[in-house]
């Protein structure tokens, strides 16, 4: 990095990082400032003991909660602080703003219990945070329980009442699962507003830095039945984006009652932390896109212009259906983005990359602009996210609440069975006769099909087979590569479709 850069870099953090007067103005023009410099790396040089820490024994390293920012004041919220160590080698510095004034806080190895791991907090360096936790009595209010975590590049999650941590969201994402690999930018400060006594909100303000831009965010964070966190972001690109993620999620899942054939050798049923993808298009349309661990990487592209909303949802919630007593995926969150304004044209991106175990997030979503983002030109975008049960953001007509797939009757057939379910279907005559519309892509057809009411969910369950069609010109040209088959399903009554938009794909 140059004189001048070096200088613009440290003249931009004196002016506003340590200004009097913070605002959210000021953050923009410090983010607008910083793009006009090459990027700097923000990292720290970790003695042995805390780089060559197991993901266990980080964990072990533990803030005392008696040293939780706000606690004697016993105001709403409390914070507390992630120690540096393992793959957390980022410097991150936390201001806290009082009054429009920003205080830095000081990292302080007394404030953390090293337990088992050896490590001797004299022995230390100057270090920083890696993130932090804010803290509210959520679920109950005599306790303070964790709702939303800030850690690692720009991931955070949150929770609402009476759930457990899973899907995670990101600030931003730059060329996911592209050939030339994935840019991760982070989020190298944050102003965290001091609450006062009757607030129910949280504010935090962040600088997101990577090599190719900067950008000034905004979050606006409500816990409660539903926590819900309004987004506010303007980019300052030092290169064109030409694939950028705006509001990306990233989840897990490994197995379900979708999985086909069953290669895990596992007691429990299902392991997932969502279980399938959820898109309300401009005209009204509502797809669900069940999630599938594939055997090779998977892109998918829902074209989106003016999108309503899109998320990735946990929509079994069943304990009988996972029987895991440690992870609780029944209790994981879903996560529901609502665009603030018209987004304008673009696509939703689902990536889905083969995983052998749970502790690996291989679930990405995120809306793809039409346009790359220009160099040198701000690009702003709000939305709410609601980490919410996936029951509360159900489209207005039937919902599949269950895709299984299995050996077809005939010979070298797949088999289907989609259950429908929702208040729509409860008010239809006893004597209602439904029907179904199946597409199946160029490489299969369909050879059979029945719906039938189903007494157990009060809704109804449409099964089919599916045939490879080896005429199909893709066919005849890759007989031993037969790739992914693409189908559609609508619930119709009479010729009005009643159900969102099965779509799914897989090999027949």
């Amino acid at each position: 990095m140059s004189f001048r850069a070096v200088l613009v870099v440290l003249l931009c953090w004196a002016t506003y990082a340590h200004a009097a007067d913070f605002s959210w103005e000021a953050l923009q023009e410090q983010a607008r400032q910083l793009a006009q410099a090459p990027h700097g790396e923000q990292r720290l040089a970790l003695p042995t003991p805390l780089a060559q820490l197991s993901y266990d024994a980080w964990r072990d390293i533990r803030f005392r909660p008696e040293e939780s920012l706000w606690r004697s004041a016993k105001l709403p919220f409390e914070v507390q602080f992630f120690h540096p160590g393992m793959l957390y080698d980022r410097a991150v510095d936390i201001f806290i703003l009082n009054n429009n004034t920003a205080t830095l806080v000081p990292f302080r190895t007394e404030s953390f219990d090293y337990g088992k791991t050896g490590i001797a907090p004299k022995n230390l360096p100057e270090l920083a945070y890696a993130g932090f936790r804010v803290h509210t009595d959520i679920n109950t209010k005599t306790y303070k329980d964790e709702f939303l975590v800030f850690l690692g590049a720009s991931y955070f999650r949150a929770v609402a009442q009476g759930q457990h941590y899973g899907i995670s969201a990101r600030g931003l994402a730059i060329d996911t699962a592209e050939p030339s690999g994935e840019e991760f930018p982070f989020f190298r400060t944050f102003w965290i507003q001091e609450p006062k006594k009757k607030d129910k909100t949280i504010t935090i303000f962040a600088l997101l830095d990577s090599p190719r831009t900067t950008g000034a965010y905004r979050f606006v964070a409500t816990p409660g039945a539903e926590t819900i966190i309004d987004v506010d972001a303007v980019l300052y690109p030092r290169a064109t984006l030409t694939h950028v993620g705006l509001a990306p999620l990233t989840s897990m899942f490994i197995f379900g009652e979708n999985t086909w054939p069953r290669t895990f050798d596992d007691f429990r049923p299902e392991v997932h932390d969502s279980d399938g993808l959820a898109i309300h298009l401009a005209n009204g349309e509502w797809i669900w896109r069940p999630l599938r661990n594939p055997t090779n990487l998977t892109v998918n592209v829902f074209e989106a212009p003016g999108l309503r909303g899109f998320g990735l949802l946990q929509r079994d919630t069943l304990f009988d259906h996972y029987q895991d007593l440690e992870a609780f995926y029944h209790k994981r969150p879903s996560v529901w983005i609502e665009p603030k304004g018209d987004w304008g044209p673009g696509e939703v991106r689902l990536v889905q990359i083969p995983s052998p175990e749970e502790i690996h997030d291989n679930i990405v979503a995120y809306w793809k602009p039409a346009t790359p983002v220009e160099a040198g030109k701000p690009f702003a975008v709000s939305y709410r996210m609601r980490w919410c049960a996936a029951q509360a953001v159900l489209p207005p007509l039937a919902a599949v609440t269950a895709t299984r797939t299995g050996q077809g009757r005939t010979k070298g057939s797949r088999m289907f069975a989609l259950d429908f379910a929702g208040p729509v279907l409860q008010t239809l005559p006893a004597d209602a006769v439904l029907d179904a519309s199946i597409w199946v892509g160029e490489g299969g057809r369909v050879t059979d099909k029945h719906i039938t009411r189903n007494p157990e969910t009060g809704g109804f369950r449409v099964v089919f087979e599916v045939t490879t069609d080896k005429d199909s010109p893709l066919a005849r040209m890759l007989p031993d590569k037969q790739p992914d088959t693409e189908m559609r399903v609508i619930l119709l009554h009479g010729i009005t479709p009643i159900s969102e938009t099965w779509s799914y794909a897989c090999k027949l």
